[in-house]
């Protein structure tokens, strides 16, 4: 029987092992030594599917509970107002196309919007402003949205995917979570609405379906699959986006994301994108960031946000070897704000946040959303690195406070004296400061470490490894003393445009 065994089988590669020990049996029938042929491991090989699943059943019985958000706003009309969408139409008058034609609906309903946005005699008027997309979480009405979508609108309404349309009341927002909750009067009307998945069982490679409003074309559904978890776009220290790569565009904000089974994955949020459309780069929030925080706004109709004041930055593998740690986890403290509970608790620059109520923190976003998570008044019980052990320390964190200001440089203690000195060792000329506290970075070799570590002419060296340098003979101390230790590095505390940073700066040279 001439039967064909599969691929990626341990028996097949067994067969073919021994095939290649008979192949190498000597002439005279004697067998060379089989096991000086290697039995290669079987390769990767998953068996999935070959038919691709179909969205049909998720879409239909979600697609009732997703809306189209309308804003109208106090504003004066501009050429940019319909959330960013623009028409360019040449060629064909569109006026000549058959009535019928979906091509010049869509151009009608434009000229609709234009000639609105443009009658002066209609302004001061409420005016649509945004068009965005939101989802409902309960049957009485209560829908979400993002707050950006619903940011300095004056009166709110919601379109059903059936075309009715009702209006809505703001019933609270969080800007920094960019979240808002939206209250609909069915009049006892019970809506369709959907539930939070568990996105602690999302994957990378999981099937997800974006269901909303881009460019006001309502019940528009798009499907891909998760391209990332945790992502970090620098919109606040506490990102932790989930990455997709379904098409969403302008309009599908704060539409949801699915999972298989219906349920609410991620809120869709901000797309990358170079040219505003999308190229398959979009970043939803996490059903359980949204989930905390839509329960609160519903409560109280504001979120109040723990608050530790620190600023914090990564633990980096050359200022982990500074601080003789043996991993990269953690928050580094590089400034303790005046006021604020860190200070008052006695957490100070340079120590390294490494648990948080007995659990580790693994990086300065993760220290971020854990705070950030808490309520104003809740004790923390923080693990802290500081001198090369652990200590703990007990904070009762503050309510987060409204962004200040960036306070402006001040550079008029860089100015030129007789007391610079040349570090060559590191390529750094540095002078005292004028306060006497701290030294004046005044000219930095740019094949030098100091270049290297990120350090510039300007920057005030005010510690290093924990301790107050005003000379350059402390910081030539401190670096003879961490060589002494064993350490390949010093940390060196900065200071530039009122903001306190730390970097590593290589001291195997000297």
């Amino acid at each position: 029987m001439n039967k064909q065994i599969p691929p990626h089988t341990p028996l097949r590669s067994r067969l073919l092992a021994a095939a290649a020990a008979i192949a190498l049996t000597g002439a005279a029938g004697f067998a060379v030594i089989s096991n000086t042929v290697p039995v290669l491991a079987d390769p990767v090989y998953v068996k999935t599917p070959q038919a691709m699943p179909s969205f049909a059943d998720v879409v239909q019985q979600v697609s009732p509970a997703v809306v189209s958000v309308l804003v109208k706003s106090h504003v004066e009309p501009t050429a940019n107002d319909d959330d960013g969408m623009q028409f360019f139409f040449s060629g064909p008058n569109f006026n000549n196309l058959p009535d019928n034609s979906p091509l010049k609906r869509l151009f009608k309903q434009f000229q609709e919007r234009q000639h609105h946005h443009y009658d002066d005699n209609d302004k001061g008027r409420l005016r649509p402003s945004v068009q965005g997309s939101g989802f409902f979480i309960s049957d009485d009405g209560y829908l979400v949205t993002n707050n950006h979508v619903v940011k300095g609108g004056a009166a709110f309404s919601v379109r059903m995917d059936d075309g009715t349309e009702y209006d809505a009341k703001l019933v609270g927002t969080d800007p920094r979570s960019d979240l808002a909750v939206l209250k609909v009067d069915g009049k006892g009307k019970k809506f369709t609405y959907v539930q939070w998945a568990d996105d602690s069982k999302v994957r990378v490679g999981d099937w997800v379906v974006a269901v909303g409003n881009p460019f006001g074309l309502g019940g528009t559904v798009t499907a891909g699959i998760v391209s990332g978890l945790g992502r970090d776009i620098g919109v606040d220290p506490q990102d932790d986006f989930i990455q997709i790569d379904a098409a969403v565009n302008h309009g599908n904000s704060g539409g949801p994301a699915f999972n298989m089974n219906g349920e609410v994955v991620g809120i869709n949020t901000a797309i990358l994108s170079p040219s505003g459309g999308s190229v398959g780069i979009a970043f939803a929030i996490p059903a359980s960031t949204a989930k905390s925080v839509v329960q609160d706004l519903i409560k109280s109709g504001h979120v109040d946000h723990g608050w530790l004041g620190v600023q914090i930055q990564s633990v980096t593998k050359d200022i982990a070897e500074s601080l003789g740690r043996s991993d990269q986890k953690g928050a580094l403290v590089a400034q303790a704000q005046d006021d604020s509970p860190a200070k008052a608790a006695g957490i100070k620059a340079g120590d390294v946040i490494v648990g948080v109520d007995g659990k580790t923190v693994d990086s300065s976003n993760e220290l971020a959303r854990v705070i950030g998570s808490m309520n104003p008044g809740q004790t923390a019980h923080l693990k802290v690195w500081r001198d090369g052990s652990e200590k703990d320390f007990d904070v009762k964190l503050g309510k987060f406070p409204e962004p200040d200001k960036m306070a402006s440089a001040d550079n008029s203690n860089q100015s030129n004296n007789s007391s610079a000195n040349t570090l060559d060792k590191f390529g750094l000329t540095v002078q005292p400061s004028d306060n006497g506290k701290g030294l004046v970075v005044t000219d930095v070799d740019p094949n030098g470490d100091a270049a290297d570590s990120g350090i510039q002419a300007g920057d005030v060296i005010v510690a290093v490894n924990s301790k107050d340098v005003n000379s350059a003979a402390d910081l030539q101390h401190a670096a003879s003393e961490a060589a002494k230790a064993g350490r390949k590095a010093i940390l060196v505390q900065i200071m530039r445009d009122d903001n306190s940073h730390f970097v590593a700066l290589p001291v195997a040279n000297g």
